[in-house]
């Protein structure tokens, strides 16, 4: 009879591993540390799966307060779900920070990496390389969106019921003890970390926040919902779903109510994010408001660097990295090249770069100064550009036309300086030249009303524009 029960029992556990791991092709564990306490356990889909997931990742941090980490349900029982989506998953066990919040965060950065080197190995597309975060291990996925390196800065985020602040009382007390220690109450590195506050304009990758409104851990309100505002008022891609209960911890436990709505929306939102191919060109647009999108709702969705990635299709990456108000010259009084952006641009590592800067040069609080060093700052911008490993194809593309007398821009300055310094530069250096002044066309219609930023109609003229460039 013993026998008999321990092989029914067998054959059911059996059952139960296989139908699990009916879309997992193999799983292993690798070292994640020099220590070896950090380890990543890869699930990796079967061929079958995989074969319409373009390659996605998804590297996962359980979370745990910073003192523990719940590494089943918050983490490897996620893996069937995303394996049968043809998406590789990837458990990362981190150490605690214990005070030292460089611990954890290079535990994360070493994970990303690990994926991205061994893309090829593992069929992985390197641009389609997300991180998924509970609690905790939220704040870990969401500061790793806000501060790491383009390297191994993720392509989107999952954020359950994360930790965002880390000011403690607004948040996960013993969350903030963990990640910063006895600096906790430095109010500097507390606005740092608190993810929300390092949300930045098109180079915080897109986000989905799910979580329950009768959280009473983590508060929805300073937390989830703060990082959701302050994404929205980037104009960056971000969602939250918040169901009406159950609290905080759900992971992916079947006895919650909303598990299979969850389940369900999530895989939704995760078809709809559609990512560059793996051997897409990188474009990098360099600018200031106009490649920004300022005063264009959404510009992360209508500006032109937005619309421009759609017009050129799968084939190609494109990242806005305009910020208003500068200028190219090193002696403006913003120039461009003392910024994140700029930084970022360059880590990222373009095969194409579209130089469109100069606007905010010709003010006149600018311009008498600007005119001397504006093409020295020029040669040092594509220096650097040519010194990276790709080497990028570099289009010098001109300021489009702007009404006189509207924050202090000189459309004559722009005529009579910049345009031919632009154009003389591009033919003595063999660069292309793109002349927007000349090509962008306003009927009444394509101009906001301040009479120097495109709206919506003029972001999609100049995407066509340059597209029409890229591919000559």
């Amino acid at each position: 009879m013993r026998i008999k029960r321990l092989i029914a029992f067998l054959v059911a556990t059996t059952c139960v591993t296989s139908l699990f791991a009916q879309h997992t092709e193999r799983t292993f564990v690798l070292k994640n540390s020099a220590d070896g306490q950090s380890e990543i356990t890869v699930y990796l889909p079967n061929a079958t799966a995989a074969a319409n997931a373009n390659g996605r990742a998804i590297v996962d941090c359980p979370g745990g307060g910073y003192s523990h980490l719940a590494m089943n349900h918050e983490g490897h029982d996620w893996a069937e779900f995303y394996n049968e989506q043809g998406i590789a998953y990837v458990v990362l066990k981190y150490r605690m920070p214990n005070g030292d919040r460089e611990i954890p965060l290079g535990d994360a950065y070493q994970a990303i990496r690990t994926v991205r080197d061994s893309c090829k190995v593992w069929h992985i597309n390197p641009n389609n390389v997300g991180i998924q975060g509970f609690s905790a291990g939220g704040h870990l996925a969401s500061a790793v969106s806000t501060h790491a390196p383009f390297e191994v800065r993720p392509d989107f985020s999952i954020l359950f019921y994360p930790v965002i602040s880390m000011d403690e009382r607004l948040s996960h007390k013993g969350s903030c003890v963990g990640f910063l220690g006895e600096k906790r109450t430095d109010e500097k590195l507390v606005k740092e970390w608190s993810s929300d506050q390092a949300v930045r304009r098109h180079l915080t990758p897109p986000a989905i926040l799910i979580l329950a409104n009768d959280d009473r851990v983590v508060p929805p309100a300073t937390n989830a919902a703060a990082y959701y505002t302050a994404m929205r008022r980037a104009g960056n891609n971000c969602s939250l779903f918040c169901y009406p209960s159950g609290g905080h911890g759900f992971g992916f436990r079947d006895n919650w109510k909303y598990h299979e709505l969850m389940k369900a929306e999530l895989r939704q939102w995760l078809a709809d994010l559609k990512m560059p191919a793996e051997t897409a060109l990188k474009v990098a647009c360099i600018g200031n408001s106009i490649t920004d999108g300022a005063g264009i709702d959404m510009a992360e969705v209508l500006s032109y660097p937005a619309v421009l990635g759609r017009r050129l299709g799968s084939g190609y990456a494109v990242k806005n990295f305009g910020v208003s108000g500068r200028t190219l010259s090193n002696s403006g009084d913003r120039p461009y090249q003392k910024e994140p952006a700029w930084r970022a641009c360059l880590e990222w590592q373009p095969d194409i770069a579209i130089i469109k800067l100069g606007t905010n040069d010709t003010k006149s609080k600018n311009w008498p100064t600007a005119k001397d060093d504006f093409v020295s700052s020029l040669q040092q911008m594509v220096d650097s550009l040519q010194a990276l490993p790709t080497k990028p194809r570099i289009i010098l593309a001109s300021p489009i036309p702007a009404y006189p007398n509207r924050f202090d821009i000189q459309d004559s300055v722009t005529v009579a300086g910049i345009i031919p310094a632009l154009q003389k530069f591009a033919k003595k250096k063999k660069l292309e030249f793109l002349d927007l002044h000349t090509l962008f066309k306003d009927d009444g219609k394509q101009l906001q009303s301040d009479g120097v930023h495109p709206n919506d109609k003029g972001a999609a003229q100049l995407a066509e524009l340059v597209a029409k460039k890229i591919k000559e």
